[in-house]
């Protein structure tokens, strides 16, 4: 048996529905071939590397699975077809597995930790999210605590005062007189 990894890239607008629905799609030819999947692991949206088809992001997966290799030509059928898939890569991983139940059980605790990480992060972005509107509803009861307390601002800018005016005037030199050349007399 042998151990292969698909990584392809998703449009980054398409929903979390809509890429669970490419990974079921995925398991039922895996299913149907006779492969063993082992897990998903999702790499998240990331800049790519150049422009395809217009889009300058896509949403990361790799499929690791265990085949003989005649699951490949169907898999990556399923993800021609599949319009929201910019571009897919199949690599072989492993050459021989000697024990599959290990790599099962490793990729099922691979799974569990990616699942746990999952939750944190939704956790943290929450957590951040909330204290990012407190900080704002602070920021602005502060301005409006401000402008409430501030007198009314004169409408129109202050004139200077006198003695300045004249300073200024007492410090400008007259222009000098370009002295005359032969050609302009």
């Amino acid at each position: 048996m042998r151990e292969y990894e698909l990584t392809f890239i998703v449009q980054p607008e398409i929903s979390d529905e809509g890429c669970e629905g490419i990974q079921q799609k995925l398991d039922a030819s895996l299913a149907q071939q006779g492969a063993t999947r082992l897990f998903y692991d999702d790499w998240g949206k990331r800049r790519l590397a150049y422009e395809i088809q217009n889009f300058q992001k896509g949403h990361y997966f790799v499929l690791s699975f265990l085949d003989e290799g005649k699951a490949i030509p169907e898999l990556e059928r399923t993800l021609r077809l599949e319009d929201s898939v910019l571009r897919f890569l199949t690599v072989l991983a492993d050459e021989q597995v000697k024990d599959i139940e290990a790599r099962k059980a490793w990729a099922a605790e691979e799974e569990r930790l990616q699942t746990e990480r999952r939750v944190e992060r939704v956790a943290r972005e929450a957590e951040e999210a909330k204290a990012r509107e407190e900080a704002e509803q602070a920021r602005r009861e502060a301005a409006a605590a401000a402008a409430a307390e501030a007198p009314a601002a004169p409408e129109s800018e202050p004139s200077a005062p006198e003695g300045d005016e004249t300073e200024a005037a007492s410090s400008e030199e007259p222009e000098e007189a370009a002295p005359e050349t032969e050609e302009q007399a």
